[in-house]
């Protein structure tokens, strides 16, 4: 309780040495927003039960309010696939107020953007096409209920402190009462190279705490993109299950180069492993252990509207499950 308690202070402690600054001429305004992410795909994997099928992977809806220059709130609906097997259930994605004390502090409270893989999303930048490894691999959670403090240290230097609930926002809180609770911290060398230590904890009942680390490297340019990252996961079969003495290591490379106005070719790499435990033949998750590759093209046909044809691979370490291979046709279109 003691370290929560802490955390908590410092999250707050700018609000009693900050001043706000507003200006008497700003007009409150908002806009509603949405996202689809659709695709086509076929699957050439052997003896698979699904060869091809049209889908509507994601839909977000939601709208944003400016209170005034330094206040707004935005709330957001993510419709997709849940555990029980529905392919369009509503959750509750975002409903964040962003308070900005000041131009070198912001607090955000409610159901927050999580920070631990969102700069990975912009160098990457085909969420659309396939969630980074973080998130597709269950290291974190892409929005969960807590607060956010954000400190520009400096012009290049910025750090994010958090507490959560931490177990993302399709479960809000666990039986527990635990919270996860950790930092970010981000130094842009120029305006093209970003690099980003990050670090969470989330104590477990009558199991070691599980903990996330990770390191990013990323270059964007108006002409290509380059991006790698490392992360491991300690105790835990995901960030929410804990496992002792279950690690999970991730490593991804990819980069993207813009041929003209209109199309762009990228390509990725992640590799995933996990430790042996105990007196184990084998990794603990042997049987999702491996190599991913992705190559495809993308042609933006205008502002807000843009299509993908991709090929993806997942070479599986254990020989007994036949290697994925798959085409999509994947498309976003957003207000």
């Amino acid at each position: 309780m003691k370290k929560y308690l802490i955390a908590l202070n410092l999250l707050l402690l700018p609000l009693m040495s900050f001043s706000q600054e507003s200006s008497t001429d700003f007009v409150a305004s908002g806009q509603p927003h949405f996202k689809v992410f659709w695709n086509y795909n076929y699957d050439f994997t052997e003896n698979v039960t699904k060869v091809s099928a049209f889908e509507v992977s994601r839909v977000y809806f939601g709208y944003k309010y400016s209170f005034n220059e330094n206040i707004s709130a935005k709330i957001t609906y993510d419709i997709g696939k849940n555990d029980a097997g529905s392919s369009h259930t509503a959750f509750l994605k975002i409903a964040q107020l962003d308070w900005k004390i000041n131009s070198v502090f912001k607090l955000s409270l409610g159901m927050i953007a999580a920070k631990q893989f969102n700069d990975q999303e912009k160098i990457w930048g085909y969420r659309y096409i396939y969630k980074t490894l973080q998130d597709e691999y269950k290291f974190g959670s892409s929005a969960d209920l807590g607060v956010n403090a954000e400190l520009k240290i400096s012009n290049n230097l910025t750090s994010n402190i958090f507490i959560v609930n931490g177990e993302g926002h399709k479960d809000i809180q666990g039986d527990d009462g635990n919270h996860r609770f950790g930092a970010n911290l981000i130094y842009k060398l120029n305006s093209n190279i970003i690099t980003k230590v990050y670090y969470d904890t989330h104590a477990v009942i009558d199991s070691k705490a599980i903990i996330n680390v990770g390191l990013f490297a990323g270059y964007k340019s108006d002409k290509f993109s380059l991006g790698a990252e490392y992360n491991k996961m300690q105790n835990g079969e995901t960030f929410k299950d804990a496992k002792e003495n279950h690690d999970l290591i991730g490593l991804s490379f990819y980069g993207s180069y813009l041929l003209d106005d209109k199309f762009e070719i990228f390509i990725r790499y992640d590799k995933l492993s996990s430790n042996t435990v105990e007196e184990g033949l084998t990794n603990w998750n042997y049987e999702n252990d491996g190599d991913f590759n992705l190559i495809g093209i993308e042609y933006k046909a205008l502002k807000g509207v843009k299509f993908s044809l991709n090929t993806r691979m997942f070479s599986y370490n254990n020989s007994d499950i036949s290697n994925s291979s798959l085409v999509y046709i994947n498309a976003e279109f957003k207000l």
